[in-house]
């Protein structure tokens, strides 16, 4: 069983928001973890990363598989 966590985030200020974005899939799994841990405690949270990011200084970059 898999739990996928993904967050839209958009911003008109000047710097990026990557850092609030991955915040904000971690607290979303740390949510479900709490809600699910009296089923199963050994459960682990992976692959947790930016997959796309448009505008900024680097412009249009995606995550290579």
């Amino acid at each position: 069983s898999a739990v996928v966590c993904r967050v839209t985030v958009q911003t008109v200020g000047p710097t990026g928001v990557e850092m609030e974005a991955l915040t904000a899939v971690q607290v979303g799994l740390l949510t479900i973890y709490d809600m699910c841990k009296a089923a199963d405690r050994g459960m682990v949270m992976t692959d947790v990363g930016l997959l796309e990011k448009v505008g900024g200084k680097s412009g249009h970059w995606v995550r290579q598989p």
